[in-house]
């Protein structure tokens, strides 16, 4: 199979968050799927299958499938504008989370994905230990929003990842703050799904944008991810959709031979 790994949310090499894409025709069975996942041990592997009008598409992280992923989905549409079907303004696929579009123009991609806006639950004592910071909120959709008081404090996070992984209910942590630049901030933790730190996360910013855009009266925003390879997304806000767009840079093109 034809196998990619494009850095996502940059227009730079070893910036942004590298997805693996595979260009499938025909799916694999699961395991299998998951057995290259693990073996190529990115934060995600995308699987696409090319259908009449639209494409079939499926991640995996080193240890389990996921639900949803943006920065995977960007790569498979950078892929399939540059190597499947230059001449499509607007890729579409099939997820597990429906149909999801991403639309190409000038190198710019910009995903439409449904909206998660999380709701305001307890703040306890070990969520604050877990991250290694006093949050001000607690916040929860699929994942567990935290809010900080300022950028430097998620910026500087050490958090502990055992006490990370203990906490209950929800897929990542996600640590946020409003930005001293861009409008806001944020790391993210998921060391339940094999991933300690991702480096840029399109998906909770399926939550994220409902609640910056709510909290700052804006609509459209800019957003940076701080981790140590960091990130930018162009975010708004539809109500039940956001759009998040962002760039890719191509690392490597190959093949895996599975037999």
């Amino acid at each position: 199979m034809r196998y990619f790994i494009v850095d996502a949310f940059t227009d730079k090499l070893f910036k942004g968050n590298p997805a693996g894409v595979c260009l499938l025709e025909e799916r694999p069975d699961d395991e299998v799927m998951q057995s290259i996942a693990f073996e190529n041990n990115l934060s995600e592997t995308a699987f696409v299958v090319r259908r009449e009008d639209s494409y079939d598409l499926r991640w995996f992280t080193p240890e389990i499938e996921m639900d949803l992923c943006g920065h995977a989905t960007l790569a498979s549409a950078f892929v399939i504008s540059n190597f499947v079907d230059g001449d499509a303004a607007v890729t579409r696929f099939n997820t597990r989370s429906g149909i999801l579009t991403v639309a190409n123009s000038e190198g710019m991609y910009e995903m439409d994905f449904p909206a998660r806006k999380p709701e305001r639950v307890e703040l306890t004592e070990q969520m604050s230990r877990a991250i290694g910071a006093p949050a001000l909120e607690a916040h929860l959709s699929r994942d567990l929003l935290l809010l900080l008081e300022n950028e430097r404090q998620v910026r500087d996070l050490a958090p502990d990842f055992e006490l990370l992984g203990e906490l209950a209910d929800c897929l990542a942590v996600v640590v946020t703050a409003q930005g001293d630049e861009a409008d806001f901030v944020s790391r993210v933790f998921a060391p339940g799904a094999g991933i300690p730190e991702d480096p840029v996360t399109g998906s909770v910013h399926c939550t994220l944008i409902p609640f910056w855009a709510e909290r700052l009266g804006k609509e459209e925003l800019v957003a940076m991810q701080l981790s140590k390879r960091g990130g930018t997304l162009w975010c708004k806000n539809r109500g039940d959709r956001v759009k998040i767009a962002g760039k890719a840079a191509l690392y490597l093109r190959g093949e895996i031979f599975i037999g």
